[in-house]
Order: C-alpha cells, then structure tokens, then sequence
C-alpha cells in the first residue's frame, strides 16, 4: 500500500497537468472517431478546449484514432500534452461504431457526447445539450436542420434514410446522421455496438427506456479531408435497420417472426393445394400440368424450416441470458428493498 501511494506522489510530481481526475470520473466525456483527419486535429482541439473550459464542468476528451494511415496519430500525440485529453489508437481500420463503442468502454463521465472529428459539428452546441439534459432527458440528439452538405449525394440519401429509420423503428427523429449527441452514461449501458449501428444508438436508448428529445444544432462545410461516406451507406443503413427491429422487438421472443413466417408459407402450400385440387376436379387439369404440387412441397418444407429456426433461436435466447446471468428486463428503481426478506416461521 506504502510503495502504492509513493508511485501515485511521483507520478503527480513528474506530471503537473495530471489531476485527481486521473483516478475518479468526471462530468462529461467527450467521444471523437477519426479516421484521417490530421488537418483537423489541432484546429478542433483549438475550438473544443475553451467551449468545454466554459461549462464549468469537468471533462475529458477521448479521440479514437481508427487506424488512421496520415499523420493523425502524430497529431493526437501532440495535443494530448493536455491531460484531459485521451487518445485511444485502433491498429487497423475497423469502422465509426467499433471506435464509438471502444470510447463508450474507456469513458469516465457521467455524460456522454459524441461528436464528428471533421470540424463540421460546432463544440459550442454541447452547452445546449447538457442544458437539455438538464431538463430531465436522458439523450439529446443533434439535428443539422441548416446542412452544409452537397444536396444530391449527401443529403437527400440522408433525408431519406431518416424517413425510413424513423417509420420502421417508431423513434421520431429527423436526423439520425448526425453524430453530436448527449447520453447519460446508464443509457448507453447493457449492449454492445456492431457493424455499422452507431446512428442506432438512440434506438437501443429508447428501447432501455430512455426519455428523449431533439434540438437544432450548427453544421459546418467540411474544410480539411474527403467524407468517408457514400451513396452506399444506404444500403448499409437498411440491413442494419432490419436487425436493430428483430433486436429491439423480438430479441427474447424470436420464434414470433420465425413462426410467422413458417404460418405463412405452409398456409400458401395449402392454399396452393386446395387450388390444385380445384382445377383437377372441376377442369380436369392434371397435377403435372401445373407448378402448383411443387409450390406446396417448397412452401410446406420452408415453413417447416421457419419454425424449427424459431424453436431453435428460442433455445439460443435462453442460453444467451443464463449462460451470463443477464436478465431480459431493466430496473428503473426499487424501494424498500434494503432489508432481506424474514424467513417464515
């Protein structure tokens, strides 16, 4: 314990920036994924450092360098001279969710904001995010109503696939892209992020039970660096849209959908042999003149299938939250729960 505390009074000697912070948690984290940006680093640091010095809070700020092959890692070795700044170096490129939830992991503050590294988000927004937080939500999210992006490429994709999220998922939102948004730590606890699911994250929120709202903030033309994204985010956005729903809807429950469709394609196998029926009784037309016998075999094996998976997705289900002692259901509070029960006489 000596040797212990000795260690901790040199390293505060050497180290004059390094605070009790070090060891504890602080009010809000800041998390920035870049991937490339070595021309923005210094310029982004230079705006957020006085925007987060004028809460009068404390913080950190966690860059997530994913695999960045320019000189970001450089950049970020410089400006962590600030103690307050924390730089995580993934060795490859893995993707924005995978160093989104890599600096969800390392976070320390009680709030958490994630925002763009490319200097098009605004650090002097956080300040209404936390003041909206202090209003009793759980998550803010950022809507870039005034967009300073090319239309045709950027967008109208974007417009769209806000539309398309938004009526799939039953979360109104109008910007789901934007990356500058306000969690209360607890709320983003409980999953784990994958593919390209980072836009998802106030979806899985809500779905905790998270009080949620959305307020205007700045957009700023890229000035420095090329977009990572394309017209092929679309088709990405879509399939992970279909397995945020299974997830969020039917995660303890999948033999719902796998038995839906297993009653759908065995009831087309019979109606498909009622009607093959029909035509050989009453017009004499042969079974072998119609495709109708192999559509009731396909549809009476497929739907067989569905079910089988549903039964086996059941038992996967059951496996994946008693193996590690999870529970499907999420406390909000409990009261007079501090005393143990008395044992019955």
């Amino acid at each position: 314990m000596t040797s212990s505390l000795r260690t901790r009074s040199m390293t505060l000697l050497l180290n004059p920036g390094s605070t009790a912070m070090d060891a504890g948690t602080v009010s809000v984290s800041v998390l920035i994924p870049v991937y490339n940006e070595e021309d923005n680093i210094a310029p982004l640091c230079g705006r957020l450092i006085p925007a987060l010095d004028g809460l009068g809070r404390s913080f950190e700020v966690i860059f997530v360098n994913d695999g960045s092959i320019d000189g970001t890692e450089a950049e970020l070795q410089r400006v962590a001279s600030d103690r307050r700044i924390r730089v995580i170096n993934f060795r490859r490129n893995v993707g924005q969710t995978a160093a989104m939830m890599a600096g969800i992991d390392h976070a320390r503050g009680e709030v958490i904001v994630p925002m763009d590294g490319d200097l098009q988000n605004d650090p002097q927004d956080i300040a209404g995010l936390l003041a909206k937080l202090d209003e009793g939500y759980d998550v803010v999210s950022g809507w870039r109503a005034d967009r300073q992006d090319g239309f045709l490429l950027r967008t109208l994709p974007s417009r769209m696939a806000n539309k398309l999220i938004s009526t799939i998922s039953g979360v109104k939102l109008n910007d789901y892209g934007c990356t500058l948004k306000a969690y209360r730590r607890q709320m983003l606890q409980g999953y784990r992020l994958y593919g390209e699911m980072h836009r998802f994250v106030p979806i899985y929120a809500r779905w905790q039970g998270a009080k949620l709202t959305e307020m205007p903030v700045r957009h700023h033309p890229r000035r420095h660096g090329q977009s990572k994204y394309g017209l092929e985010r679309v088709l990405k956005v879509v399939l992970d849209l279909v397995v945020v729903k299974f997830l969020t809807q039917y995660e303890t429950k999948p033999i719902y959908i796998f038995g839906f469709a297993g009653l759908m394609f065995m009831g087309l196998s019979v109606l498909a042999g009622i009607y093959a029926i029909y035509l050989k009784l009453v017009d004499g037309i042969s079974f072998i003149l119609t495709p109708l016998p192999l559509l009731v075999t396909m549809g009476l094996v497929t739907g067989v299938m569905c079910i089988l998976m549903g039964l086996l997705a059941e038992l996967l289900v059951r496996i994946y939250f008693e193996s590690q002692g999870k529970s499907h259901y999420s406390i909000k509070t409990m009261l007079n729960f501090d005393e143990r029960p008395e044992t019955p006489r």
